[in-house]
């Protein structure tokens, strides 16, 4: 039952209003008109508790309404000002150079801070990348694996210790760790050094068998499917394998002879690696003719010297991949235990195959027992983290370090170690992540080496934009060079330690995509790709120009107050 609210009458006095009020009466009339607003507000209060309370009480309670979060607002892109238009204006006056209109162009600069678009030239044009490939590596690699990621590789022994002798193998096996080099340690050997020293300390004087290197973690081939045959001998184009030493390089040192008439002498770096080799060379007196040369048909073929090297001349110095990156290791470690004490009787071996490893693939580990029927743990070593090989992939546009780290991708997230693994990888990375349209994205491999790499500058700001928003963007840019020190260009501008960007280069082809910050301070993602062109040094004088104009940019005109005498600002 509803209780019943009782009102008695309330009568207002009537005022009538003089057609002069003295300054007195005009205040009585004031608080009478306050005190009548009043009580109407209460009466009208008290009736509609009334009427509230009524049909509450005859009603069940009821369940709250939860309202579902609609989509967030769509931020409208803030109004094109006079500067913007001028922005515009100068960006197409560049890229309609006399010189370079034969060029295709895909070009987009967007703000990271408020998201519009400043300027966009074909932005969806399907181009070859070159090494900007790397920048849809290094966000891949930072999604998937992690800044922190480390490689491991590993020693085993394979079979038991009797009287100090190893009955059986001792297996390097690698996960793709392309740092085992000079450029992570005082000395190149210096991780098998320490394998040495723990096979020591398990009491192995001689090993019966020999040293394995176990390259099965990857799979598939260790060279780029469509890499210039021209390149395989080139630093560049080094086999990708799942264990690597020295960055899978030898060097050659061609001494010329005391002996006019005799064939110079050759060393190799590391020292005394067997290379096949045929040296056809003469020293001579006076200018050679011709000069020395060096040619080898591919990676697994003989290597020709011929040519002419001056007496009393300087050395002359060439950098050559390795044809097996895993017998390699395996050699150098094997050279490093017999330098320690540790007998080795066979020669070393590669195994490629996964039903032939007797690590890959197995179910269950008995590490650290002695003398059973399973590879027993030795020792292991843990690589840098990956951030540092990141920095390297981009501040010196390492092909191997990229190519290592789209087949670890390829291995983690499809299980399958090999360009085509990693390919895939990035690709579902870049439609599911990235919000790339699937048509804006060919990967071959990871470092742009492929010719059939391609890409859009939509897809590569895509990519800026994602990592913009996780949590590794910092370390990102820090993977970028910065023009006027790590990137040699831009000096003297504002861009100069201010853009960060990654270069790519190859036969007709130029790009440039990173980020600069402007007047403002506002960050601006960029990606600037031409291809077709007849060289690659005019594009490269206008992604200068063009970084150079970014940094330039003020979206808001100053406006300046001029002060007053007394050193205030006008009203």
């Amino acid at each position: 039952m509803a209780p019943v609210w009782g009102f008695g009458v309330i009568r207002f006095p009537v005022i009538r209003r003089p057609a002069m009020l003295k300054s007195g009466a005009l205040l009585e009339v004031v608080r009478a008109k306050a005190v009548f607003l009043g009580l109407v507000g209460v009466l009208v209060l008290s009736l509609w508790t009334v009427a509230a309370w009524d049909d509450e009480s005859s009603m069940p309670p009821q369940p709250l309404a939860v309202l579902e979060p609609g989509p967030p607002p769509v931020r409208p892109p803030p109004p094109v000002g006079r500067n913007v238009l001028s922005l515009r204006r100068d960006l197409s006056a560049l890229l309609n150079t006399p010189t370079l209109r034969r060029a295709e162009w895909s070009v987009l600069v967007v703000s990271l801070e408020k998201g519009d678009t400043l300027f966009a030239q074909d932005e969806s044009r399907f181009l070859a990348p070159a090494s900007n490939m790397k920048i849809a590596t290094t966000a891949a690699a930072l999604h998937f694996l992690g800044p922190a990621f480390r490689y491991e590789t590993f020693l085993y022994a394979d079979g038991p210790i009797e009287n100090g002798a190893l009955r059986g193998d001792l297996i390097l096996y690698g996960t793709g760790d392309p740092g085992i080099s000079e450029r992570f340690f005082r000395d190149r050997t210096d991780v098998f050094e320490k394998f040495a020293d723990r096979v020591a300390e398990a009491g192995i004087t001689r090993i019966e068998g020999t040293v394995v290197g176990d390259a099965t973690y990857f799979s598939g081939p260790e060279l780029g499917p469509e890499w210039d045959p021209r390149d395989l001998n080139e630093w560049f184009a080094a086999s990708v394998s799942a264990l690597s030493f020295n960055e899978n390089i030898v060097t050659l040192q061609i001494h010329p002879s005391p002996r006019l008439g005799s064939p110079p002498r050759i060393e190799t770096i590391p020292f005394g690696f067997p290379l096949d080799m045929s040296n056809r060379a003469e020293t001579v007196v006076g200018r050679p003719r011709p000069n020395l040369w060096l040619d080898r048909v591919e990676p697994t073929a003989r290597i020709r010297v011929d040519g002419e090297i001056r007496q009393g001349g300087p050395v002359i110095w060439r950098r050559l991949t390795v044809p097996d990156p895993a017998v390699f290791a395996a050699r150098i470690l094997r050279e490093v235990l017999i330098s320690n004490g540790i007998g080795v009787r066979a020669p070393e071996r590669a195994v490629h195959d996964e039903a032939e490893s007797r690590i890959t693939g197995r179910k269950s580990w008995a590490p650290g027992l002695p003398g059973g029927d399973e590879p027993w743990l030795i020792a292991h070593h843990t690589s840098p983290e990956l951030l540092e090989y990141l920095k390297v992939v981009n501040h010196e546009s390492h092909n191997l370090f990229a190519e290592t780290i789209i087949k670890t991708i390829g291995r983690v997230v499809t299980g399958e170690g090999s360009f085509e693994g990693g390919a895939r990888a990035v690709q579902s990375f870049a439609t599911k992540e990235a919000g790339i349209e699937a048509g804006q994205i060919t990967a071959v491999d990871g470092s742009g080496l492929s010719k059939s790499n391609r890409t859009s500058a939509g897809a590569l700001v895509g990519f800026l934009r994602q990592v913009a928003t996780s949590d590794n963007w910092d370390a990102f840019v820090s993977t970028l060079p910065q023009a006027g020190r790590s990137l040699r260009r831009m000096y003297g501008t504002r861009a100069a330690r201010n853009l960060r960007a990654k270069t790519g280069t190859i036969d007709g082809v130029s790009a440039l995509t990173g980020l600069v910050t402007t007047r403002d301070g506002e960050t601006l993602l960029f990606s600037i790709l031409s291809n077709e062109l007849r060289s690659t040094g005019p594009a490269k004088r206008l992604e200068d120009r063009i970084g150079a104009r970014l940094a330039d940019f003020r979206r808001y005109v100053a406006t300046t107050t001029t002060p007053t005498s007394e050193g205030g600002s006008p009203p």
